[in-house]
């Protein structure tokens, strides 16, 4: 029997047989979980705890607490009874999820009652797990990192972290890195959206979401690109769903599949994966072509759009839909749906961002948006949906290899200022650093390995990593590894590490994956519903989280476990020199504010502890519309006060709902560009031409403010006695009173200039966005007219491979494209997600989707069992569905799976007890070598395959 419908329409996609289908079809459902009692009741019914433990007197208590999923940021409502997490609500009274609730945070509170949690300490010892005590564990691994530490220096320790952190412990771990001695340190964001943030902040000033999903209701279009927000955000939907209903936006979604969210589309248009530059200039093209660019607000607040100018005209239609797929008819279509409908914004994800070319994408996007005038205006906008539910705040926080909190990062200059923070002598910081000079420079001021390639920081020739030895010993902090790229070769790394320590609230991939004997510690954390502490959602908006529960099993808090390694280690008192201590926990609320101390480069100075709190508990008094306050207790605040948030907590600025709006004043929320990129290039000003923030005292644009600057408008004495004598010699970033900042918002200025943004980034390898076809690509016909980068001796510490890379013809042995991507039940790695058994009896198989045309070719029907062969012979046996939804050229496999590894089974070697309920194979154990030319950023969204019934 067909199961699909014989149809080339991207609607069939919307027909043809669904997951659930699919899986009931193929007989999953008829045995695993269902048999074992998780079928539950209906998901959208109250979650509460099974009334046999329920019923009680106690009081109960209601903790406000945020989803801790996605980046939407979804408020919830726990109901506590003696200890117990008894019943959750969506929050019908919060600002942004407003009583909605996907799945995934449906499910919250088995998270934090999970039976599959890690109860306590373990290590593998002879291929078994033993139990430990916390001081045995501490003692043991401490033990070792000093060891280690002596022989081959402080850079063979990785401390990998978690865009699952709180602010606090984000913060919190880049300290500890710092004090350790090694920029060796990084978190999800380095694989999911760092081309993001190069790119974007490299345009205009900030790598961050411009609007608000609450904003987007005001869109006229909305263009996705690389981006499913119907699975990997469902409750940014209504927000988008609103926007089609009050603004009649047009919906298009640019994407290899037809997705859920291209269901709702007013247009779906299939590109090839790895083209999206190409698209984007293939827009451009119709939009020069026809005048439909904003002239005005180009000549205004634009460099250098005259280049893209002559690079997008090598692209018309012919040769865009040669390498797009993409005629001309539909190309102009969305030209003119995007000109006709302003403001419109453009929404991407991982689709666009994980690619070697992902910062040429990343800036395309923006130079769209600039040619469109959609920048800065609400409705308009770059609209960047995060994946993990702090990934944004992590970012910030400085929670990477590049950078110290607040984007500073690592100069002398960086360094001093974060040691007057600390209240620590930058000498004694200094001297906690290899004083070895590497190629990269010294060692305290050389980006370090990238989470990306850490498996390279192992298996490299040392001669040829940019420190004095491998990687010796890997902390995998809250962090999924099957969500990396060359599973096999990690698999080969891990066994060559010394040592191994996962610290998280489950034993994850990691714990199971390496083939390993012994060397292998797990220490169980909280959740985040058993501590407190603020989160930062997609939009910038900061939200605070009560502790719903205390710590279940012998879990320990995050912060509380660094505070536990460094005491060790002999740098406890410095680490939480400016903090009250609760025991051996610091008190989250000091770390709050010593970041609030420092972090003046984004505007993360403004966001009290008692400010966050006093938002969470007032809810219902901002707007759903644009989340203002409308009256009460924080009247006229934006919610979560959204950084910039200026100055310190007294001077109450109300957060920047929407970055770059010149239409309000800099002290209510409006900014313009940022001149971060000097006053001038090649003789041409940088700097805004007659444009300028509501009421600004200056009618042009400026450069950042100084002590100098300030004395030369006449405004140095508007400082205080005292802020003038901290201000003396600073600049805007690094006064530590923040008189710059308020002075500057006095006068109706942006403490950071007023400056145009710029298409061309002269300090990256293609100043000017450019299409690179894919290291591994199908089309071996487009080589020779756009190749790639030659390789690199070293970038990020390690030799990177471009060229050789592509010089391979793999096409006649992996002919198929394969890619990637979310489902709406599981999130990140899945190790969370696959443990609670309503969201397991959802999806309880990895699978391949396979258009009809190749498995009839394959001879493959639905249900089979099939292996998918990556082009470096990572292999995963899988089951096919067969559905239009993917391009005949074009596989796709979700990536939250894990615990099966080319075709075995790991589960016997989780500890007794913690497996997840679903096992599958990791999808990047077929994915391939490449990454980003500026961040580092893993290509999982375009690679090539071989796939073959299994036996």
């Amino acid at each position: 029997m067909r199961l699909t419908p014989r149809s080339d329409s991207p609607r069939a996609g919307g027909l043809g047989i669904s997951r659930r289908q699919f899986l009931k079809r193929s007989g999953a459902t008829t045995g695993g979980l269902a048999a074992a009692g998780f079928m539950g009741a209906p998901m959208m019914q109250r979650t509460e705890a099974d009334e046999k433990t329920a019923v009680s007197d106690a009081p109960v208590e209601t903790k406000r607490t945020v989803c801790s999923h996605c980046s939407v940021g979804c408020g919830v409502y726990a109901e506590v009874q003696e200890g117990i997490w008894t019943k959750q609500e969506p929050a019908f009274d919060h600002p942004i999820n407003r009583g909605a609730h996907c799945a995934k945070g449906a499910s919250l509170r088995q998270h934090g009652h999970s039976s599959r949690r890690l109860k306590y300490p373990m290590k593998l010892v002879g291929g078994e797990w033993q139990r430990l005590s916390w001081e045995e564990a501490i003692e043991e691994i401490g033990n070792k990192v000093l060891e280690l530490t002596e022989a081959n220096g402080p850079d063979s320790i990785y401390w990998l972290g978690s865009a699952k952190f709180n602010n606090e412990q984000a913060y919190l771990l880049r300290k500890f890195a710092a004090l350790a001695g090694t920029n060796n340190t990084d978190h999800q964001a380095r694989i999911c959206h760092s081309t993001t943030v190069a790119g974007v902040a490299n345009t205009w000033g900030y790598g961050a979401m411009t609007n608000s999903l609450n904003d987007i209701q005001h869109s006229k279009s909305i263009m996705f690109i690389g981006s499913n927000p119907s699975e990997a955000h469902p409750v940014a939907m209504q927000h988008i769903l609103l926007a089609k209903e009050k603004s009649q936006a047009e919906i298009i979604v640019v994407d290899p599949r037809f997705t859920r969210t291209a269901a709702k589309a007013d247009s779906f248009v299939r590109i090839r994966p790895g083209s999206d530059v190409a698209f984007i200039w293939g827009l451009l093209w119709h939009i020069f072509e026809s005048g439909w660019e904003d002239r005005e607000y180009i000549d205004q607040r634009v460099y250098a759009m005259d280049e893209v100018r002559a690079e997008v005209a090598q692209f018309p239609p012919d040769v865009v839909e040669n390498i797009t797929g993409v005629g001309e008819e539909a190309m102009r279509d969305t030209a003119r749906r995007l000109a006709e409908n302003r403001p419109g914004c453009i929404v991407w994800c991982m689709g666009g961002t994980q690619h070697t070319t992902g910062n040429n994408n990343t800036r395309a996007y923006c130079i769209l948006e600039l040619a469109l005038g959609n920048i800065g205006k609400s409705g308009g906008g770059a609209n960047i949906f995060r994946g993990h539910d702090n990934v944004q705040g992590a970012t910030d926080l400085g929670l990477m290899s590049h950078s110290l909190p607040g984007y500073y990062g690592l100069s002398e200059g960086a360094w001093k200022h974060w040691s007057r923070v600390w209240d620590l002598d930058y000498e004694w910081v200094k001297g906690r650093f290899d004083q070895a000079e590497y190629t990269d420079g010294k060692p305290m001021h050389s980006s370090g390995i990238t989470v990306s390639r850490w498996i390279d920081g192992v298996l490299e020739q040392e001669e040829d990593i940019s420190q004095r030895t491998r990687l010796k010993a890997m902390f995998y902090w809250g962090h999924a590894v099957n969500s990396q790229t060359r599973g096999p070769e990690m698999q080969q790394a891990m066994k060559q590490l010394e040592m191994m320590v996962i610290v998280d609230p489950y034993p994850t991939v990691a714990g199971v994956m390496h083939d390993r004997q012994d060397g292998v510690f797990l220490l169980p954390a909280c959740t985040q519903f058993e501590t407190t502490g603020s989160v930062t959602a997609t939009n910038r908006s900061i939200q605070w989280r009560d502790k719903v529960i205390e710590p279940l099993f012998e879990s320990k808090p995050d912060h509380e476990i660094m505070y536990l390694l460094a005491r060790k280690l002999g740098f406890g008192d410095e680490l939480v020199k400016n903090f009250q201590m609760n025991g051996d926990e610091p008190l989250i609320e000091d770390i709050t504010r010593e970041f609030n101390a420092g972090m003046w480069t984004v505007g993360y100075t403004g966001q009290s502890p008692e400010r966050l709190k006093a938002h969470q508990q007032n809810w219902h008094t901002f707007s759903f519309r644009d989340l203002q306050a409308e009256g009460g207790p924080v009247d006229g605040d934006y919610y979560g006060l959204p950084w910039p948030c200026w100055g310190n907590a007294e001077m109450g600025h109300p957060g920047t709902p929407i970055l770059y709006d010149t239409s309000k004043k800099v002290s209510e929320g409006g900014l313009t560009f940022r001149a971060r990129f000097g006053i001038e290039r090649d003789g041409e000003n940088l700097l805004a031409d007659g444009s300028y923030s509501e009421g600004s005292e200056l009618e042009d644009g400026y450069p950042e403010f100084t002590d100098t600057m300030l004395k030369d408008l006449g405004w140095w004495d508007d400082l205080t006695d005292a802020e003038k004598a901290e201000a003396e010699g600073k600049n805007w970033k690094t006064d530590l009173s923040g008189g710059i900042q308020r002075v500057a918002i006095a006068h109706e200025c942006s403490p950071f200039g007023n400056a145009k943004a710029r298409c061309n980034v002269w300090t990256f390898p293609d100043p000017i966005p450019k299409h690179r076809e894919p290291l591994y690509t199908s089309r071996r016909d487009l080589v020779a007219d756009y190749p790639t980068w030659d390789d690199v001796a070293s970038h990020y510490r390690l030799p990177t491979l471009y060229k050789t890379i592509q010089d391979k013809d793999v096409t006649g042995d992996y002919p198929i494209i394969l890619t990637s991507g979310r489902l709406v039940e599981y999130e990140g790695g899945g190790e969370e997600t696959r443990s609670m058994s309503w969201l397991a009896e959802l999806q309880q198989e990895m699978f391949v989707e396979i258009n009809p045309a190749l498995a009839n070719d394959l001879a493959i029907a639905e249900g089979d069992m099939v292996w998918v062969e990556g082009a470096e012979g990572g292999r995963v046996k899988v089951k096919a569905l067969v559905t239009p939804r993917v391009a005949r050229e074009v596989v796709f496999m979700p990536f939250h799976f894990g615990g099966m590894f080319q075709g075995e089974s790991l589960h016997d070697r989780y500890p007794e007890g913690s497996a997840p309920y679903v096992l599958g194979e990791a999808a990047n154990t077929a994915t391939t070598y490449g990454y980003d030319s500026v961040t580092q950023m893993q290509e999982t969204k375009c690679t090539l395959c071989r796939i073959e019934k299994a036996s």
